[in-house]
């Protein structure tokens, strides 16, 4: 399996028509229509449900729709990376997100940094929350967002708090929980627990009992595997915006206190330039601050 199998399939995926997906890859009709039944041979699955006049994916088709969106965007970043270090691009801004700190506060402080430094480059990169800290002790990041897991994987480094999310459990939509208002946790813990990067282990603290039983790599892929049934998952609030009406969101009953979302940073790698990107993370800070951190550096 090679990248253009993968972009032939997302091409596929939605135009939900082999001929446009040809016409916008440049290719001819047979050939594509070739590659993509080579790839479900491949992989043993029907990625597509052929009709008449249009193909549909399949439930297998939609979650390897998730990952390979995902494989190539990693592709894509590791291509900008490479050329930007090449290049020696001193005076921009190297940014590590995971998913729960991106969606709201990395596009409010692009906003406001580009609006005042339009002739930087900001070059964000989505990243497993574990692999965070040590990029910016390495110097492959000067910022990253992320949540607040424990303060011996921010050793070193200079941490402030930007806000919390609300805690929620995510479920498709016919589980028995979306019928509830809330969820109690003595029923949360009969079920199965799907977990993204981590997460569910920095939960642990405020929710006892869980048992994690299938890890993701991200959680696009999580989503996908609630979405299927394979179980539900611990999350923010903040999710939905990725989930869309994919997925059910319910409070837990005690409602446990959330971690934080941090903004972390080397304090004797900051230039002018990442000053004025740390003052723009600052003015995007969620609407709910959580409780002042201790300085790790």
């Amino acid at each position: 399996m090679e990248l253009r199998h993968l972009r032939y399939f997302v091409a596929v995926a939605e135009e939900q028509n082999v001929t446009q997906a040809a016409k916008r890859l440049h290719l001819s009709q047979p050939p594509l229509s070739r590659q993509i039944r080579d790839l479900e041979t491949e992989m043993g699955l029907a990625l597509f449900e052929r009709g008449a006049n249009a193909i549909r994916l399949t439930e297998a088709g939609r979650v390897f729709l998730l990952e390979a969106r995902a494989v190539l965007q990693r592709a894509e970043d590791a291509v900008s990376f490479t050329k930007s270090m090449a290049n020696r691009k001193q005076s921009g801004v190297r940014v590590g997100s995971s998913a729960s700190s991106s969606v709201e506060i990395i596009p409010r402080a692009l906003r406001a940094f580009q609006y005042t430094n339009p002739e930087v480059t900001v070059n964000v990169r989505r990243m497993p929350m574990r692999d965070l800290p040590r990029a910016l002790r390495s110097g492959e990041l000067d910022v990253s967002l992320s949540v607040y897991g424990s303060p011996e994987d921010f050793r070193g480094l200079s941490v402030e708090p930007l806000g919390t999310y609300p805690v929620r459990v995510a479920v498709h939509k016919a589980h028995r929980f979306a019928r509830l208002l809330e969820v109690p946790m003595t029923e949360l813990a009969k079920e199965t627990i799907l977990e993204a990067q981590g997460h569910t282990k920095i939960f642990l603290p405020y929710i006892s009992g869980l048992k994690t039983v299938d890890e993701y790599d991200s959680v696009e892929s999580l989503i996908a595997g609630v979405e299927t049934g394979r179980g539900v998952a611990v999350v923010f609030q903040v999710v939905s915006r990725i989930a869309g009406g994919r997925l059910v969101l319910r409070p837990l009953k005690p409602s446990p206190e959330p971690p934080p979302i941090v903004v972390a940073y080397r304090k004797d790698g900051v230039s002018a330039t990442i000053a004025a990107f740390m003052a723009a993370v600052r003015t995007a800070k969620l609407n709910t601050c959580a409780k002042p951190l201790v300085d790790h550096a």
